[in-house]
């Protein structure tokens, strides 16, 4: 039984596809157009000139150049934990360093005076090495930044007031010529 339905399959393919074409209409063949009597003077064509080529190259758009302008990123006392709105001025800086790959950065990390100076230079060490792998993750490249660590040793502001010591734990950006 199975090798009669194995041999009747081909059969079946065959009659079917036979059956289909015999199915398609035939084509009319066209009738003939009567000839129309050529005018005497057929109207002179013009010849159709190619619409003016632009000659002008468009010029490239002008590279922007970067802004270098960057503030300082801040931090809570004792720590390296990037505070939540550094984010948007530190992504800010990785998109102007990457218009420019071949400029070079130096991280300048600071604290402020409280704590000893030996913990306040390691603080401000991992403060730079802090912003330098948020740079990097957001795509700057990694052999333009380089960091150094302050310490205590160079404050923007007093450090006899809470307000001057905030502003003394930062980061700064500074151009390697």
């Amino acid at each position: 039984m199975r090798i009669s339905r194995i041999n009747l399959l081909p059969v079946l393919i065959l009659i079917l596809a036979i059956s289909l074409n015999a199915c398609k209409t035939k084509k009319v063949a066209a009738k003939p157009v009567a000839s129309v009597p050529a005018k005497e003077n057929p109207p002179e064509e013009k010849p159709v000139s190619a619409p003016p080529v632009n000659e002008e190259k468009e010029e490239p758009a002008p590279v922007e150049t970067p802004n270098y302008n960057f503030s300082n990123i801040l931090f809570e006392f004792n720590s390296v934990v990037l505070k939540t709105g550094s984010y948007n001025v530190l992504d800010k800086v990785a998109g102007e360093m990457k218009k420019d790959q071949s400029v070079k950065f130096i991280l300048n990390g600071h604290s402020s005076s409280e704590g000893s100076t030996e913990h306040n230079l390691s603080l401000s060490v991992d403060r730079a090495n802090a912003v330098k792998s948020y740079l990097v993750n957001a795509g700057v490249d990694a052999a333009n930044l380089t960091i150094k660590g302050y310490g205590e040793t160079k404050p923007v502001a007093s450090n006899n007031t809470e307000e001057g010591r905030s502003l003394n734990r930062r980061v700064e950006f500074k151009i390697v010529k």
